[in-house]
């Protein structure tokens, strides 16, 4: 004979409200461990949610950078919908009339290094996507000139992922006094 308290832990769990995880435009939502507010848009989402938040007030980039997670590949700060990648591109928008800030992170395949360019909605970029194409081979479509702006025309590879050989080339740098 079952009494009113024998209800199984099935029956209460399907009776809890599962909440949604809070979403900006359409990307995930989380907090950075600066408090900063961090959305998590696909590299299809990426522009709309840029436009988007453009239309909220976020009028100035501030930065666009490159991660090389090749190390950390069970990197847990992620929201659970979120696979992580081996790379990872990094916006930073400023609303001056909130005076807030909000990042943007983007994963993006080793195999498909490739994530549509800013540069029609923030011209600023050009400079941080060339040196985020040159340090990390990312490749920004629709940039109007992806060319290398650190490192010369004709060098191989790109100094900042985790597997370029260490000091297998040796650095020249202009102007550099001669060895005494």
């Amino acid at each position: 004979m079952a009494d009113a308290d024998d209800t199984t832990a099935d029956e209460t769990a399907s009776d809890e409200v599962v909440a949604e995880p809070e979403r900006l435009h359409g990307a995930l939502v989380t907090s950075g461990p600066d408090g900063l507010v961090v959305l998590h848009p696909s590299r299809d989402e990426l522009v709309a949610v840029v436009t988007a938040l453009g239309e909220d007030g976020f009028h100035q980039c501030l930065d666009v950078t490159g991660v090389d997670y090749l190390r950390h590949p069970g990197r847990a700060e992620l929201p659970d919908e979120i696979t992580p990648e081996r790379f990872e591109v990094v916006v930073h928008l400023m609303s001056h009339a909130e005076r807030r800030r909000i990042r943007l992170r983007v994963q993006v395949p080793a195999d498909d290094a490739t994530v549509p360019s800013l540069f029609d909605l923030h011209p600023g970029v050009e400079a941080m996507e060339r040196e985020t194409f040159d340090m990390f081979g990312i490749v920004f479509d629709g940039h109007p000139d992806l060319t290398r702006i650190l490192m010369p025309e004709e060098w191989v590879g790109h100094p900042l992922r985790k597997d370029y050989a260490i000091g297998a080339i040796p650095v020249q740098f202009k102007g550099a006094p001669a060895a005494r």
